[in-house]
């Protein structure tokens, strides 16, 4: 396993659009597994293909304590939704910034998952907001596109504060863990 240098906004390759993966290999387990051992040190709790550098509609999530309940999505799709909170999100990509976003309450999702295999479930709660997260990394979006224009700017001048105080070894806020 590798730890996979994790992308940060505003980098443009954050909006690329993930391509679907066509056949689930070794090589696409081997980057789920890279993909959780990157999200699990950074601390998260939810990594999108996109956000490696890697435009594969792929995602890792686990919201366990223990760090041990890994669940895999690939080429994820929301076939429904309903309702509507509003949680504070962060993001890996987006270190220090953390804001009030919307999204649907409860969704079904259809995805396959490390072996191969469909899978179709319900999520809600958090588990429901990180998954539409990380799909959004997966269409080339971020939780602060869903914030206002002046809210996005602060978090563009955020975000470029913290990547400048960590390359100089000076941390000012609580991490980043997502969603």
């Amino acid at each position: 396993m590798a730890l996979l240098p994790i992308l940060e906004f505003p980098d443009e390759r954050l909006r690329i659009k993930a391509k679907p993966v066509i056949e689930v290999t070794d090589e696409t387990r081997q980057l789920i597994d890279d993909m959780l051992e990157t999200m699990y040190a950074a601390p998260g709790i939810g990594l999108a293909a996109t956000q490696v550098n890697i435009p594969q509609r792929v995602l890792v999530l686990d919201l366990s304590e223990e760090k041990n309940e890994p669940l895999a999505l690939i080429n994820p799709e929301l076939l429904h939704r309903e309702g509507e909170e509003e949680t504070e999100e962060g993001c890996l990509s987006v270190p220090g910034v953390f804001e009030k976003v919307k999204r649907a309450e409860k969704i079904k999702i259809k995805a396959l998952n490390r072996e191969g295999a469909i899978q179709e479930f319900e999520a809600e709660g958090l588990l429901a907001v990180c998954i539409q997260h990380e799909m959004d990394h997966l269409e080339g979006k971020l939780f602060v596109d869903l914030l206002s224009p002046l809210k996005r700017q602060l978090a563009r001048k955020k975000a470029r504060k913290e990547q400048r105080q960590r390359e100089s070894g000076v941390s000012s806020s609580k991490s980043g863990s997502g969603p």
